[in-house]
């Protein structure tokens, strides 16, 4: 008798994306869970956003023009980096790699690292609160939905929305020291 030899656990932080998305898209199979996460993902694909710009620019004056300018374009920046990241990492989207993860929306583009919608989210987040702190608390409230929909909705693991986060925060960040030179009202 020839004894059998079972694989060894994976560690568990290999595990963790795939429980975690599991969980979320057992929670996002209630009715109003989706409902809500559904608008809120679709919100975050950037009518909120350029919506917003568009109020900014024409309600705040030179400064909301202003602000309008530089998040259009930490917007084209953010967006040239999470497609080429997609196209060079290629990771498969949790509800392919995972037959119990559902996706509960359509998605933009085919690959999952990072969080496109987490990426922009974070750093529109950052300059529009660098120009007017007073929307801090809505936009900070209005990115973390964002971010957590992409999850509940099955799009896409943990881990790439924390990368989404960190990208983001850094093009955020970059954008205002770029931003300080070119905008000083802003400085």
């Amino acid at each position: 008798m020839i004894p059998s030899v079972q694989p060894p656990e994976p560690p568990a932080w290999r595990t963790f994306d795939p429980r975690l998305c599991r969980a979320a898209s057992r929670w996002g199979a209630r009715r109003g869970i989706h409902r809500f996460f559904a608008v809120i993902s679709r919100l975050g694909d950037g009518w909120f956003w350029y919506g917003l710009m568009a109020v900014l620019a024409m309600a705040g004056g030179e400064r909301g023009r202003l602000a309008a300018a530089q998040m259009l374009g930490t917007g084209l920046v953010a967006w040239m980096l999470y497609r080429t990241l997609k196209r060079s990492t290629r990771r498969p989207r949790p509800f392919h790699a995972h037959a119990d993860v559902i996706a509960r929306a359509t998605t933009l583009d085919e690959y999952s690292f990072p969080s496109g919608h987490t990426l922009h989210a974070v750093s529109f987040t950052i300059v529009a609160v660098a120009w007017f702190p007073f929307l801090a608390l809505p936009l900070i409230v209005f990115a973390t939905l964002v971010a957590m929909s992409r999850v509940v909705l099955g799009l896409h693991y943990p881990t790439d929305v924390l990368a989404g986060l960190a990208l983001g925060g850094v093009l955020g960040c970059a954008s205002l020291w770029t931003g300080a030179s070119l905008f000083p009202a802003l400085a």
